[in-house]
């Protein structure tokens, strides 16, 4: 099996493990279903999108989950149908996000826009990592990645002021639950992936070049990542390769959080 950037795939890391991704249907989820799959996992993709998430389960043999992440009780069947499935909740990739038009400056952001963030974006992460650490209490292992972001460590002139305080939550929520259960054999990581070429990033940009150009000129290896390379990012956090890795940020993101300037 090949990338996109037609490398080899070889790894066998994750053979028997059951790996449960949200926002499985598109960008970073549907790249790191399709690794993880590779790697010999079984896959469950949760999203609300039941034509992607139906697709994605199948192109990876796995099983999909309708699920609402703002919604308790279907975060709760959604890793509840992993361990019914198969056995198991090794790996949570907790990753399903938006970053709409209206969360912008603080200044021109309403409360309801702030909110919709919030929810979809950070507690969606508190009530998956609440759904899968009984699982893996029970087994005593697990791997647990939430998807955060670059600005959780960094400011941004060009806000989007709802997304960047998630992000910084997520941070401070997979630390604090990586500190909590480690010696239980669970480690929680945050992935910080810099602006990513997803159809999330394409249609933000696509209706405003000039933001994109704004964020271009910052990354030192001048271009945004693809998703199988976020991808590959999640699959080491997941395996034991990263077995001392925990409670941390996890860069991924072309140098940009160790610019001053960039490179002509």
């Amino acid at each position: 099996m090949s990338n996109e950037n037609n490398q080899e795939i070889v790894c066998r890391r994750l053979v028997g493990r059951t790996a449960v991704i949200t926002g499985a249907g598109s960008g970073i989820g549907l790249a790191t279903a399709r690794r993880l799959a590779s790697e010999g996992a079984h896959v469950v993709c949760g999203d609300i999108d039941e034509t992607a998430g139906k697709a994605a389960a199948e192109a990876v043999g796995g099983t999909f989950v309708k699920v609402d992440v703002t919604s308790p009780e279907e975060v709760e069947a959604l890793f509840k149908t992993a361990f019914d499935t198969y056995g198991s909740v090794d790996i949570a990739f907790n990753n399903a996000g938006i970053s709409p038009p209206d969360d912008d400056s603080i200044l021109t952001t309403g409360l309801e826009a702030w909110k919709r963030v919030q929810d979809v974006n950070l507690t969606s992460v508190y009530l998956c990592c609440k759904a899968a650490l009984p699982y893996m209490q029970r087994q005593g292992r697990g791997s647990i990645i939430n998807t955060a972001s670059f600005v959780a460590v960094m400011g941004a002139a060009t806000s989007q002021i709802s997304y960047t305080a998630s992000k910084g939550g997520v941070l401070a929520m997979s630390r604090e639950l990586g500190v909590q259960f480690a010696r239980e054999g669970i480690r929680v990581n945050a992935l910080c992936p810099g602006p990513v070429n997803t159809p999330l990033l394409q249609e933000l940009f696509a209706k405003d070049p000039e933001r994109a150009a704004r964020r271009l000129v910052h990354i030192p290896l001048g271009r945004f990542a693809e998703p199988t390379e976020i991808a590959a990012a999640v699959a080491f956090l997941a395996s034991d390769d990263s077995s001392f890795i925990n409670a941390t940020d996890f860069l991924v993101d072309g140098g940009i959080s160790g610019a001053y300037v960039t490179p002509l």
